[in-house]
């Protein structure tokens, strides 16, 4: 029996699939919808935990494909884009990037991303998974004639490369390791071309591969038996979440979205406060005048319990003063920690006692400011 159009329309559009997905399958990895994308949690024989530890101590290989790819290009692709997102991209050349924000009117953010710039005329744009299509129609609905707005999102496959041992990974493959922080380079790649920069999502030293979509399979095949020599191994999104929150590195749906501004989310940082136009200027500069009425903290458990996302903050007297964004336990440092939004008007300090509220039992907390454990990352 054939669903009707209504009901045909009601179901939920099909998970897509990396070009890893059969390589993820056959290394017995666990899968789940995270994006719209089906993609690994973590591996059979290591674990969350195992996986965690070798991106701190030796190396580990993420499939990140399930980012997104958008390119602007055109006469003035960069000043255009310059005139939409937050960060200056004024402040970077060609083959260098940046974290930067493409917000809202009204000073929320639809997304952050990363901008590879390549020319004057040319930005490579790494967008979440989920957002990639509303970041482009925003950006294409603004540009002007000469500048094109084009995904990209299943031509390009992302490999993340993270850890201690992670140039001497990428060099048994003989591909260039020697970048600062946040530059990029296009290396020659088995008669293709693979886009390597130098940063990632862990807080280790690290470098994101950009190959073509059909050359992703043999470039994991080829970077994981050279990382296997290190001690290192294929890692899933569970390990990218431990190995984030450690750091405090937001993310997006969660530690900030349409309702939590960066202003909110402690990274003002990656807004060019200068510049006379980007999107949600005006609502993020009087945010920032008359002062956030949260901000986001970090939390370490003191007892026993591992802290969640969306669990209330309370003080020492039981009052609310907040609630937790992103919330795990912490390989690293033993301990549950988290991520949270807490009223600026309570004046609580870092190192304050709290408590967090995890289903009528309440586990204590210190308040601090991450990163939780040492960045490594340049």
């Amino acid at each position: 029996m054939e669903p009707s159009d209504a009901s045909a329309a009601a179901l939920p559009a099909p998970l897509l699939h990396s070009p890893l997905d059969a390589r993820h399958r056959t290394l017995g990895a666990s899968m789940t919808a995270f994006g719209g994308w089906e993609m690994p949690i973590s591996y059979a024989g290591s674990g969350v935990v195992a996986e965690h530890t070798a991106v701190r101590t030796a190396v580990g290989v993420f499939d990140v494909s399930h980012l997104g790819k958008v390119l602007v290009s055109g006469p003035g692709a960069a000043a255009f884009l310059n005139r939409c997102l937050t960060a200056d991209l004024d402040r970077i050349g060609p083959g260098q990037a940046q974290y930067t924000l493409c917000c809202t009117p009204s000073g929320g953010v639809l997304d952050d991303l990363i901008a590879y710039r390549v020319s004057d005329d040319e930005v490579f744009l790494v967008p979440n998974a989920a957002n990639s299509a509303s970041v482009a129609a925003v950006l294409a609905a603004a540009a002007p004639s000469p500048v094109q707005v084009i995904d990209q999102h299943r031509d390009f496959g992302v490999l993340a490369v993270q850890g201690p041992a992670a140039a001497t990974t990428l060099e048994r493959l003989g591909l260039p390791t020697d970048l600062p922080y946040l530059a990029f380079v296009d290396a020659p790649w088995t008669g293709g071309t693979v886009r390597i920069c130098r940063t990632g999502y862990t807080g280790e030293h690290g470098y994101e591969l950009l190959p073509a979509w059909d050359d992703a399979p043999a470039l994991f095949d080829a970077v994981l038996a050279a990382a296997a020599e290190s001690g290192g191994r294929a890692a899933g999104l569970g390990a990218r979440d431990t190995l984030r929150t450690e750091m405090g590195y937001a993310l997006h749906g969660q530690d900030l979205g349409p309702t939590i501004s960066p202003v909110q989310a402690r990274i003002g940082w990656a807004v060019g406060w200068t510049k006379p136009e980007f999107f949600g200027r005006d609502a993020l500069l009087a945010e920032r005048e008359r002062g956030p009425g949260r901000t986001a903290r970090g939390l370490v458990a003191t007892g026993r319990g591992v802290l969640r996302a969306d669990l209330d903050v309370l003080d020492a007297d039981g009052a609310v003063i907040g609630r937790t964004t992103s919330g795990t336990f912490s390989p690293t440092l033993g301990k549950g920690i988290a991520l949270a939004l807490i009223d600026t008007a309570t004046g609580i300090a870092d190192g304050a006692e709290v408590q967090v509220d995890v289903r009528g039992r309440r586990i204590p907390a210190q308040l601090g400011r991450p990163p939780f454990v040492p960045s490594h990352v340049r």
